[in-house]
């Protein structure tokens, strides 16, 4: 039986529950398709000691940022980092922990933690400083680093459209990193644009099926833009 999942209307209450020292997995790219509003609600309830994976830290005054500037990020795993001076000061200074990940591994970690895969090997990384301490096996000729799947107690991902079975549709670039993420958190929060009844999404649309999400709510964005650039007169 097709469930209609818990949804929230305020922020502060999906969140409640999360804990000090947990791993919280967060879709987006950039700016585009973060779950900002939840960011937001976990910055007000003062949790800390994070453990965060994303593909970025956000920017200095938005996004995860804020969660940095609070200094309620212990560790953070990325594959991208040069929008952030907060996130450069605090590695600089010893405060923050962090593990560079190159982006499709990143992302193939995360996918292969939703798909109940504990690990793969790449050849990203074979010969540098990502290799260092890792298994290194040769497959045709060819070496191949062993990288370890990634899970989180928490996935926090944003859609454009969501129905009240949980389906969700991410838009554009959005659909970048929140579909694996949605699959590889133990809880996965869901702030959506648009929600819709159940029924009403054309089931061939739908990037995360409804499975994988516990938790929606429906919130306005302010889709800011990560740097903006303009073409001299």
């Amino acid at each position: 039986m097709i469930v209609v999942k818990q949804i929230y209307t305020d922020t502060a209450d999906i969140t409640a529950d999360i804990k000090d020292g947990s791993t919280i997995l967060v879709g987006g790219f950039g700016l585009c398709g973060i779950p900002e509003n939840v960011i937001k609600a976990l910055v007000d309830s003062g949790v800390k000691d994070l453990t965060i994976v994303s593909n970025n830290c956000g920017v200095d005054d938005w996004g995860l940022g804020l969660l940095l500037e609070k200094k309620q990020i212990n560790k953070i795993y990325a594959s991208y980092v040069g929008e952030n001076k907060e996130f450069e000061r605090q590695v600089i200074n010893g405060e923050l922990e962090v593990e560079l990940v190159p982006q499709g591994t990143l992302a193939e970690r995360l996918r292969a933690g939703g798909a109940g895969i504990p690990a793969f090997y790449t050849p990203a990384g074979v010969g540098t400083p990502i290799a260092e301490g890792k298994e290194v096996r040769t497959f045709n000729g060819k070496e191949y680093v062993l990288e370890h799947a990634i899970t989180g107690d928490v996935s926090i991902v944003r859609a454009h459209t969501g129905d009240t079975y949980g389906n969700l549709i991410y838009r554009k670039t959005a659909q970048n990193f929140n579909p694996m993420i949605a699959a590889a958190g133990a809880v996965t929060i869901a702030e959506v644009e648009h929600l819709q009844e159940a029924g009403t999404l054309d089931p061939q649309s739908i990037h995360t099926p409804g499975i994988y999400v516990d938790r929606m709510i429906e919130a306005v964005q302010e889709n800011r833009i990560e740097r903006r650039t303009v073409k001299e007169a």
